[in-house]
């Protein structure tokens, strides 16, 4: 409680001393607007519904993302831990993938899926997928060895060590790689909307920045930290639920 009233306080104190510098130097609303003036576009941006359209598609695109890139991410770690041959194959051509910037691939997948929400899902969706991956396979190959040696000695198949042993003991490291990956998926899904949306937050940036209505620019940054805030609390939920058993059973 003290720590949450402090972040509040230190909030308050940064959005006080930004409006004075804003103020005393007088700087022009089109340079660094004052947190007055991103408030008054907040609200009225909000109270017409102006940014609900735009709030709506950045979050379909947000959920539809995830879930196709985390499903594929944790479905590849878990195929790539359990078979070391196939691992030694693939992880070359994953890395290369994933260092490949996705904004260079954005005009490409503009080009194949269209212009929409497609394209903005697909780069959302491989932003996410290598955390996921990554943390599914290195939990899978950091379970105890002794754990692994009793579960032989008791005659179990490559399956039941996988779900009864390897992905129970794993999941708060695979848990960890999925908050990882609904952070960068809302990253994601703005710069996706950056070159392939009408629609969306990252859209509205865009068309503020040709108005150049620094204030609305301002209001939806906001916007965008506030839903990224959300959804890591999301993720923070589904974290405790998911593991409440097991701290149960500890």
């Amino acid at each position: 409680m003290k720590a949450r009233l402090g972040s509040l306080l230190l909030l308050a104190a940064l959005l006080l001393a930004w409006e004075f510098a804003c103020r005393a130097l007088k700087l022009s609303a089109l340079v660094l607007p004052p947190p007055s003036a991103v408030a008054r576009s907040l609200w009225n941006g909000l109270a017409s519904g102006y940014f609900w359209p735009h709030l709506r598609a950045t979050v379909i695109e947000l959920l539809l993302g995830v879930l196709a890139g985390c499903a594929f991410g944790f479905a590849a770690g878990v195929a790539l831990g359990e078979h070391a041959g196939l691992r030694r194959l693939l992880m070359p051509y994953v890395v290369a993938s994933q260092v490949i910037p996705k904004l260079a691939l954005a005009p490409l997948f503009v080009l194949w899926f269209g212009f929409g929400i497609t394209s903005t899902v697909v780069i959302t969706a491989l932003i996410c997928f290598f955390p996921l991956l990554e943390n599914t396979l290195t939990a899978l190959q950091q379970v105890p060895p002794e754990r692994l040696e009793l579960f032989r000695m008791l005659g179990a198949s490559r399956a039941q060590t996988l779900w009864r042993l390897k992905l129970p003991s794993g999941l708060p490291a695979i848990l960890a790689g999925f908050r990882v990956a609904v952070v960068l998926a809302l990253v994601g899904a703005v710069v996706g909307e950056f070159i392939g949306a009408s629609q969306g937050l990252g859209a509205l940036v865009i068309a503020s920045q040709g108005t150049m209505d620094t204030s609305l620019m301002f209001a939806v940054l906001v916007l965008i930290a506030t839903l990224g805030m959300l959804a890591y609390r999301a993720t923070l939920w589904l974290e405790r639920r998911l593991l409440l058993p097991f701290t149960r059973t500890t």
